[in-house]
């Protein structure tokens, strides 16, 4: 079976490389192998023996590296989840190989990589998808739909504290192979920017703990930023790691109304003294509505949920956070 959409002719069932092996990979395989129209064809990771026994799961062939992966005639489209640093290099290959590409955020760890990249599928004229399955949550819908009743926002705050106690010797935890933290962390700019829209300044923080080489122990970002078109004032904290010492996940927006209030798996909409509890829906399943999502775009022509474009406004937020960082000083985002 076959269908012919913008995207050119497209057999079914897509055949899909998978290139990671961490648990994003796994979930990604566990979600193709469910889709009736995506079956899994081979797998490559950075580790021999781990790759045979996750392909061997997914009845799946075990590939030495990504790139004689990407040579595989019988691929059609091919899944990015693993270490952030490598994230352009591969989806760039993929997509000079004419693969239809997916990839977890960040396309790259820098917006002018990423913004090449993405002019690159355009030319080739196949599929490239960053994931942002932040914006599929029922947390992030919850706000959409409340945040009317606030009427003009004034502050805006999102903070992610991970405590981990030993931390592993593993790239999360690698300045390079992870990335500078909100490039990494894409997900924490962006709510902010499908909520509010652009972002014009931003002066940011950064530490790093302990550690060994490029490895750390422990990691604080906090940032504060200005809208284009609001004037309103946001603020993000992202850390993890042994010198944090108690896990929390809040988002908050106060206005001129009233507020909203999550915390953790929990939401209220406060306004005149009152509070009324928000119901969040579950967080499971967000990767299979993805999957969903963008097999409807590829297939169908139907809109997709987000756009390369807006996940790489969102990185030009993340380059100016790093600079500010580096320089000690508010830097303008459409000066990056």
């Amino acid at each position: 079976m076959s269908k012919i959409t913008s995207y050119g002719e497209i057999n079914l069932p897509i055949r899909v490389g998978v290139i990671g092996t961490g648990f994003a990979a796994k979930v990604r395989a566990q979600n193709i192998t469910a889709e009736s129209r995506t079956h899994v064809v081979a797998v490559a990771g950075r580790t021999p023996d781990r790759t045979v026994e996750f392909a061997e799961g997914f009845n799946a062939l075990a590939v030495n590296d990504w790139q004689s992966l990407l040579q595989m005639p019988d691929i059609d489209l091919v899944i990015v989840a693993t270490i952030n640093g490598d994230h352009g290099e591969i989806v760039r290959a993929a997509i000079e190989a004419g693969k239809h590409t997916i990839v977890e955020y960040p396309l790259a760890l820098n917006s002018p990589e990423a913004a090449e990249i993405i002019e690159l599928a355009k030319a080739k004229k196949v599929l490239l998808h960053v994931e942002h399955i932040e914006l599929l949550g029922g947390l992030h819908q919850t706000m959409r739909e409340q945040l009317h009743h606030l009427g003009e926002v004034y502050y805006a705050r999102y903070s992610t504290i991970v405590t981990q106690r030993p931390v592993p010797r593993k790239w999360t935890f690698h300045r390079s192979e992870f990335g500078f933290p909100l490039s990494a962390a894409l997900s924490r700019l962006h709510r902010f920017t499908d909520l509010f829209g652009s972002i014009d300044s931003i002066s940011c923080n950064n530490q790093y703990w302990g550690g060994v080489g490029d490895y750390y122990q422990t990691c604080l970002c906090t940032a504060q930023f200005r809208f284009k078109n609001s004037s309103a004032i946001g603020e993000v904290v992202y850390g993890k790691g042994e010198g944090l010492w108690q896990n929390s996940r809040k988002f908050e927006v106060h206005g001129e109304n009233g507020a909203l209030i999550f915390d953790g798996d929990e939401g209220v909409l406060i306004q005149d003294g009152s509070s009324t509890p928000l119901d969040l829906g579950a967080r499971k399943g967000l990767f299979a509505k993805d999957l969903e999502l963008v097999l409807d775009h590829l297939l169908d022509g139907k809109p997709n949920y987000v756009m390369p474009a807006a996940s790489l406004g969102t990185l030009r937020v993340a380059d100016a956070a790093r600079i500010s960082a580096e320089t000690r000083r508010t830097v303008s985002v459409d000066s990056i």
